[in-house]
């Protein structure tokens, strides 16, 4: 399938900011079923843009950017053929083995009510592949989706615990209650194609699991499946921190406001368009 992408992020301060400097991973790298045909970050604010990659092998551009700034704009537009491949993720860059993704974060940290409804629900599975399946169809049961529950620094705890959150809060309770389990689960950044809605308020998030025989395999709780040719994968990491699209800080006494417009339709369709 091929996808098209446009993504426009405008941060505007209400005082111009003396600096800012803004770390993005909004770049896709290729992998058995994702080719990057094109792509392209741009930026109004006259700031430069460095590439490199991040210690997960994602790739990431650091942008700084002197003042006087009153806003910064980004634009991402890019195009990528996406192949299915019934969740299963091979041959994308691993830089650490998969017991490094055992570990639990301030936002995955898992207490004893995920803790009990971990063990409820896939405690007495034998199969990892089970438990992956079981584990994303109980947290599609147990929470409901909603943009103005949570922000960007709720914990998995607080997110289960209001029974409320979006795709990350799905996600950092799948990989702290996965890690529980015994099973290796990073964190996924990405896109996700619609055909019912080009236009979308943001980015999306799922996990990936590590099945012995398998490798990684994607789950995607907020939806209940596994990531299909409709997905387009950006960077990976133990929680939403080490994935997030854009982070950044600005030097000034100044308020920060956030404007995303999203566009994700098919490539083919188009064209015939």
């Amino acid at each position: 399938m091929r996808i098209r992408i446009s993504h426009d992020t405008t941060y505007t301060y209400s005082e111009p900011v003396n600096a800012a400097m803004q770390l993005l991973r909004l770049t896709p790298r290729g992998h058995d079923g994702q080719r990057v045909i094109s792509w392209s970050i741009e930026t109004d604010c006259g700031g430069r843009l460095i590439r490199r990659e991040d210690w997960y092998g994602n790739v990431m551009h650091s942008l700084y950017a002197s003042g006087p700034i009153d806003h910064i704009g980004l634009k991402v537009v890019g195009e990528v053929v996406t192949t299915e491949l019934d969740g299963i993720v091979r041959g994308a860059p691993e830089r650490f083995p998969e017991k490094f993704y055992l570990r639990g974060t301030a936002l995955t940290e898992i207490d004893s009510a995920m803790r009990d409804f971990a063990d409820s629900a896939i405690g007495h599975l034998a199969s990892p592949l089970e438990k992956g399946h079981v584990l994303m169809g109980a947290l599609l049961d147990r929470l409901t989706f909603d943009t103005g529950a949570t922000t960007a620094t709720t914990s998995a705890g607080e997110a289960f615990a209001a029974g409320h959150g979006v795709c990350q809060d799905f996600t950092h309770i799948f990989l702290a209650a996965a890690r529980h389990a015994g099973m290796p689960a990073r964190y996924v950044s990405g896109y996700l194609h619609k055909a019912d809605q080009e236009q979308q308020d943001a980015g999306h998030a799922w996990a990936e699991a590590y099945i012995e025989d398998l490798g990684w395999v994607s789950f995607d709780p907020t939806n209940g499946v596994c990531a299909t040719q409709h997905y387009v994968r950006l960077a990976t990491g133990l929680d939403y921190l080490d994935a997030a699209p854009v982070r950044g800080s600005y030097y000034g006494i100044s308020r920060e406001a956030l404007d995303v417009s999203l566009r994700i339709e098919s490539a083919g369709q188009q064209s015939q368009a």
